[in-house]
């Protein structure tokens, strides 16, 4: 028997509802259950052929133990090194490498010293910074933000250099991220599941959290659907994510990638609506039931040089 397991924290509906749907399909040899993990014993498998990861971003007990897993055979999802090592700012640079459109981005230093450092340990940062520099490349207004996401913690909108040093001066040991703003007409969500399956949500980041999807779910034109959906796949299949979703905010024509670094996206139904819920519900126990019957190799590298050397 091939088991699939997800590992979850506080959501309610979609874990509970994919279990389900995988066990209702009824495929000869496959099941799916919630995990259960004790003492985790080095290089012993943990009897599960895919595991999809919820929650291990925010508790390292379940990080090192999903290493593990896909260390003895299981196939993680998602891929659990690289995300560890991934950050936002790193996928912008990477998204403008393929021809993905990004707005102007930099890395800022921390505003104060990380833990344990001093300023013999920033000696090689330049100082004063050239602001005016940043400033023109980026323009305002611009976001200010981490440069390894955070759930939208810690991210402010800035129109003046008055307003970005007050900001700033907020983030203590914060490693930030300023990016030109989009002055977006239309704005939308995808996920994107398998590196093959794109499913565009018309959303609306301004609106109460709950009101974000809209109803209906209007489309985009087709030429812009269609390079929503060819920059998606490029994003995810890069950096090798087989559950994520992708932000567009379309301004002149042109959709620019905001976010892109989703490997435990908000699937719940209260939030996403029961069309879309139902959608990523079925793509997801489709996909982990195609992946317990592969034959992939958990342990097969995976990386992002090969999408740049096309």
């Amino acid at each position: 028997m091939k088991k699939i397991g997800i590992l979850f924290g506080k959501e309610n509906t979609f874990p509970p509802a994919v279990v389900e749907r995988i066990n209702s399909m009824k495929v000869d040899g496959v099941t799916a259950e919630f995990v259960k993990i004790g003492g985790v014993k080095m290089a012993e498998p943990c009897g599960y052929r895919v595991i999809i990861d919820r929650i291990s971003q925010d508790i390292e007990f379940y990080r090192a133990f999903l290493k593990n897993a896909a260390l003895t055979g299981t196939i993680v999802i998602n891929n659990p090194f690289w995300w560890t090592a991934d950050d936002k700012f790193f996928n912008y640079a990477l998204a403008t490498k393929l021809g993905v459109a990004i707005p102007p981005t930099v890395i800022l230093p921390h505003r104060e010293h990380p833990p344990d450092t001093s300023e013999q340990s920033m000696r090689n940062l330049v100082y004063p910074l050239n602001w005016d520099e940043i400033f023109e490349y980026v323009g305002f207004p611009a976001f200010l933000k981490p440069y390894d996401g955070g759930g939208w913690k810690h991210v402010y909108k800035v129109d003046s250099q008055s307003e970005f040093f007050e900001r700033y001066n907020e983030t203590g040991n914060l490693c930030m991220t300023l990016q030109r703003g989009v002055n977006f007409e239309e704005y939308f969500r995808c996920y994107v599941i398998g590196q093959e399956k794109v499913h565009i949500m018309r959303y609306d980041p301004k609106a109460p959290h709950h009101e974000r999807y809209m109803k209906g779910n209007p489309q985009p034109a087709p030429a812009l659907r269609a390079r929503i959906v060819k920059d998606s796949l490029t994003l995810c299949r890069a950096l090798g994510y087989d559950l994520n979703t992708v932000e567009f905010a379309v301004e002149g024509g042109i959709p620019y990638a905001i976010d892109f670094m989703n490997p435990a996206p908000d699937a719940d139904m209260k939030s996403v609506g029961e069309e879309n819920f139902e959608w990523v519900v079925q793509a997801v126990a489709e996909m982990a039931v195609k992946k317990a019957l592969s034959d992939d190799n958990p342990a097969r590298e995976l990386r992002w040089a090969s999408f740049l050397r096309g």
